[in-house]
């Protein structure tokens, strides 16, 4: 049976700028892509090439029935060198967000997710006492240029975990590993960007601001208690930034799993997702990531995030399924939406 979907009801895509643009080659990824013993199996290139090709790629969404799509704009390009704005950069992004506004689908953008200009990374990128700041100044700049055709803005792209990954774990620049004093100061910063950044846009743009936060679906078994696994620490983070969002005017939910704890720690699949050197085989409780095929975990996220921020509007900014299987995905899609 089709869905009805209420009337005003977002359905859309969601990438991020580095993932598709291409060459964004000012930037602190495209250094750790390019790094010695980097984790990265090979170098973002030219992806998918959607900053020269993002008037066909939005003319898909169209014809698919979408009337969203959510982006990102990218801080490297922006201001490649510190205190230098590119107008050139500003006016592409016009032009992508037009391009948007002509075939009727509202642009959800993100100013920030995971990348940083390279300037900022050898400052001490989020640890660096002066992110906010620079964060704040962005923003305001940015919305200044663009924020007469935003739709939505989300700050900061899954701000929780970029402590731990690139201080604790190493797995993302700055590639540092057991510097908790480091992931709390990144932490802390990216708390503080977040206020001020929204602050700005606000300032600027009569447009919604949110954050978008990475929310799997976390559920204890057999009277389990809370743990010190990577995805519980990263909860517990989580719940900072949740109390942060209930002064915003949406939150942002992106899921694509569950984690079970049992008493004797994790149980079932995806536990080991940041074990780089693990082989990945999808099957039909898998996915190409590793983690368990459940749809439902949706549900758990979006009534977690409506509780802990007091019942702000929501957008789920992020879910789906990897897979090679397109009946594989419509299932999940449909379970999902379902929920």
């Amino acid at each position: 049976m089709p869905h009805r979907l209420p009337a005003g009801f977002l359905v859309g895509a969601s990438v991020s700028a580095h993932q598709v643009e291409g060459g964004n080659a000012n930037s602190d990824w495209w250094w750790w892509e390019h790094k010695d013993g980097t984790p990265c199996l090979e170098p973002s290139g030219d992806a998918c090439d959607f900053y020269h090709r993002y008037r066909q790629d939005i003319a898909i969404q169209a014809d698919l029935g979408y009337n969203s799509f959510r982006f990102g704009i990218e801080w490297a390009r922006i201001e490649p060198a510190e205190g230098e704005f590119s107008q050139a950069a500003l006016e592409h992004y016009r032009r992508v967000l037009v391009a948007c506004r002509e075939h009727h689908i509202t642009p959800i953008v993100t100013f920030h997710h995971f990348t940083l200009p390279l300037w900022l990374h050898l400052q001490g990128g989020f640890a660096s006492p002066g992110f906010p700041a620079l964060f704040e100044r962005y923003c305001d700049r940015c919305a200044v240029a663009l924020g007469d055709l935003i739709g939505f803005a989300c700050t900061i792209n899954e701000p929780q975990g970029l402590g731990l990954s690139g201080w604790v774990l190493g797995i993302n620049p700055p590639g540092h590993k057991g510097d908790v004093e480091g992931a709390e100061r990144a932490t802390a910063n990216l708390l503080e960007a977040h206020r001020r950044g929204a602050a700005a846009i606000r300032s600027r743009a009569k447009i919604p601001v949110g954050i978008c936060l990475a929310m799997p679906d976390i559920q204890y078994e057999d009277g389990a208690q809370p743990g010190e696994s990577g995805f519980e620490l990263e909860s517990r983070v989580n719940d900072r930034f949740l109390e942060l969002a209930r002064g915003d005017d949406f939150i942002g939910v992106q899921t694509y799993t569950r984690f079970r704890i049992g008493p004797e720690g994790p149980r079932g699949y995806g536990h080991e997702w940041s074990d780089l050197s693990r082989g990945l085989v999808e099957t039909d409780e898998t996915t190409q990531m590793g983690y368990e095929n459940y749809p439902r975990a949706l549900g758990g996220a979006i009534r977690r995030a409506w509780k802990s921020t007091g019942g702000i509007p929501i957008l789920v900014t992020e879910n789906g399924i990897a897979t090679a299987h397109d009946e594989k995905r419509v299932r999940f899609m449909d379970a999902a939406i379902r929920e």
